[in-house]
């Protein structure tokens, strides 16, 4: 998990995300002000997170920018613990917010692999 609890890190200064977790998930929080679901695309590409998000920028007529300081892009992508499962990852965007909820493998949940002996394929162990 620290590698990505580094690469939070190193996120844009004014991006501000937290990592939690628990017995059977981590929860990724990251504040995105300004992003809508259309201007949003996070998706779980092998063992990494990939979020690219686009600020909509809507200024009132009469006003103009003195300082930007927020990013108008992300695009980030993030390392993800070994036991995050391949499934199930769900997510929400509330009022700038995203909310990522990355479900961990199952620690009892095993693969079978087909031994071959001799050049003959044997029941699995």
């Amino acid at each position: 998990m620290s590698a990505l609890r580094d690469a939070l890190g190193d996120l844009p200064d004014p991006v501000f995300a937290d990592l939690l977790e628990s017995a059977e998930a981590y929860l990724l929080v990251i504040d995105l002000p300004g992003v809508g679901s259309e201007t949003l695309d996070v998706r779980l590409d092998g063992a990494r997170l990939r979020i690219e998000a686009r600020r909509e920028k809507d200024l009132p007529m009469a006003f103009r920018y003195l300082e930007e300081d927020r990013p108008l892009f992300l695009d980030a992508e993030l390392p993800l613990p070994p036991d995050v499962a391949e499934t199930g990852a769900e997510g929400t965007l509330d009022r700038g917010t995203l909310t990522l909820r990355l479900p961990k493998r199952d620690a009892t949940e095993a693969t079978s692999i087909p031994i071959a002996v001799g050049g003959s394929e044997r029941d699995e162990l």
